[in-house]
């Protein structure tokens, strides 16, 4: 990756510069328009809007396992990385209709602390810690190596080490000034120049090769269609539940996103604005993964897929739109290195902190602003180590693979099963981890796995397993240790009530009628599977 160099003109340099500048201005004038303690500075007052929440939601995702990692993964695999991305919709869907009405009925500040009012403090806490792990290795880090591979590669006065600094500079100090309200605002900002810069690439490469009727020409057969045979190494059919898994991972109980939704204003924007979210992760088919297609094309010897997208960014791009797209990919990655800053220090602060010494409010905020920095510095010390992955994206997904199905098993089954306790709760996320991590370490990193001659199983499968191990200690230990039910445990598990009156009621004005957009978006994404299944 080192050879691969590109080049700048002083026009590009300066829109990359007047980017950082505006946003790092953004966040000295929202800190100094804060008010109202921790509870905006981590959640925004509880008034964001949904057309915030939408933009901050896609924003957040659309980073390193976006531009760099989804092209670079459509190079090497084809559209069915796609898969990836439909399925976030109809998750995104069920987030809104089931789950995030028991989260705000909660009132809660962190993902974790649901499992606290559900379970008990037990859970709270070691999902807490896992996540903020998570968040430092994998969300961090994964976006702060995608930024410096691309930054390194257009400049001759940055390396990765350089570049990655440069990056965790620049985030850390407006996420560190404005919380989420900087955060979300920059966000939209951010992704509006996405969508524009990411069309503009699709565009001028689709001319390059001479049209849509040119994009498939000479693609192996594979590479055309989203679901492949159970023998596939890249996404077996058999694994598309586990895709899932990860996406009620990442949309559902991911603090790192779902933070967005908890400072709503009311359910309705909550639920209107992850809808929009899901919309707007559809168009990724133009905007990240056929470029992919079309990088495949310009240019088969890559040494990495992960350099399709700078590549086909600087060898295509005139000068001064090259400047947009860097801004664009800085914009993508630092709305995801905010969100990864911003929830650490709320899930320290709310999860460890107050609940042990109850501190004051103002010191809540400044203690959040210390732990901010620490993430940003371990995330930028750690990050240069992922070079030694296959490719970003195989990084993202199959570290998560082996960890996540049972706390994703924790969560929902506790939405919907009244009498499941803390007990079960507590060591079906211990059990997972205990399992997961060993065996991640042991099939994905070492190869001892395939060494002892082990059936292949694809990591994605993988995850449908782990999460039937889930199932049964979560069960087994609740049903063993059997408790009385909580007294407010009705109004934290799904309301059958609720969700007929959603489903039944003609909401005004018909623009945010959230049923509407629902199935709008169950068809438009159905759609797309059926066009390229």
């Amino acid at each position: 990756m080192e050879t691969a160099q590109f080049s700048l003109s002083w026009i590009d340099y300066l829109i990359v510069l007047v980017y950082f500048a505006g946003i790092v201005a953004h966040g000295v004038y929202v800190s100094k328009k804060l008010e109202g303690g921790s509870e905006s500075y981590f959640l925004a007052g509880r008034s964001l809007p949904w057309y915030l929440i939408g933009f901050s939601l896609f924003a957040s995702n659309m980073s390193g396992s976006s531009f760099v990692g989804l092209m670079g993964g459509a190079y090497g695999n084809g559209v069915s990385i796609f898969n990836y991305e439909w399925t976030a919709s109809l998750v995104l869907i069920l987030f809104a209709i089931f789950i995030l009405p028991s989260f705000l009925r909660a009132k809660i500040s962190t993902v974790p602390m649901f499992l606290e009012e559900r379970y008990d403090v037990r859970s709270r806490r070691a999902f807490s810690l896992f996540t903020i792990l998570a968040i430092m290795f994998i969300d961090t880090a994964g976006a702060l190596y995608a930024g410096g591979l691309v930054i390194s590669s257009v400049t001759g006065y940055l390396n990765l080490w350089t570049a990655v600094a440069v990056l965790a500079l620049v985030a850390g100090v407006y996420t560190i000034l404005g919380g989420l309200s900087a955060v979300v605002v920059t966000d939209t900002v951010q992704a509006i120049l996405l969508i524009i810069a990411a069309a503009a690439l699709f565009w001028l490469g689709l001319d390059e090769i001479g049209g849509w009727q040119q994009l498939f020409v000479d693609i192996p057969e594979e590479k055309q269609h989203l679901i492949l045979p159970a023998d596939d190494d890249f996404l077996p059919w058999t694994g598309l539940w586990g895709v899932v898994l990860l996406g009620f991972y990442y949309w559902t109980i991911n603090q790192f996103v779902v933070q967005r939704t908890l400072g709503a204003k009311d359910l309705k924007e909550g639920q209107v604005g992850a809808l929009f979210a899901g919309f707007l992760k559809l168009p990724n088919l133009f905007l990240m993964i056929l470029p992919g297609l079309i990088a495949l094309k310009l240019y088969p010897d890559l040494e990495t897929p992960d350099l399709a997208f700078p590549t086909l960014a600087f060898e295509l791009m005139p000068v001064g739109i090259r400047g947009l797209i860097m801004a664009a990919l800085i914009a993508a990655i630092m709305s995801s290195l905010d969100s990864a800053l911003n929830s650490a220090a709320t899930l320290v602060v709310k999860d460890f902190v107050e609940p042990i010494w109850n501190i004051e409010e103002k010191r809540q905020v400044w203690l959040g602003r210390v732990v901010t920095g620490i993430v940003m510095v371990f995330g930028a010390v750690y990050a240069p180590s992922i070079a030694s992955f296959e490719s970003l994206f195989s990084y993202f997904q199959s570290s998560l693979s082996y960890i996540i199905p049972t706390i994703v098993v924790v969560y929902i089954l506790g939405l919907f099963v009244p009498w499941l306790n803390g007990t079960g709760a507590f060591w079906t996320i211990v059990i997972g981890l205990v399992v997961g991590i060993p065996l991640f370490i042991f099939k994905e990193v070492t190869g001892l796995w395939e060494g002892w001659g082990l059936p292949a199983i694809h990591y994605t499968v993988m995850s449908s397993i782990m999460m039937l191990i889930g199932i049964v200690v979560h069960f087994g230990l609740s049903a063993l240790t059997r408790q009385d039910v909580k007294e407010d445990t009705e109004n934290l598990v799904w309301s059958g009530s609720e969700t007929l009156k959603v489903f039944t009621e003609w909401e005004r004005p018909l623009w945010k009628n959230r049923m509407l957009w629902a199935g709008l978006l169950t068809v438009c994404t159905a759609g797309f599977v059926i066009w390229f299944a």
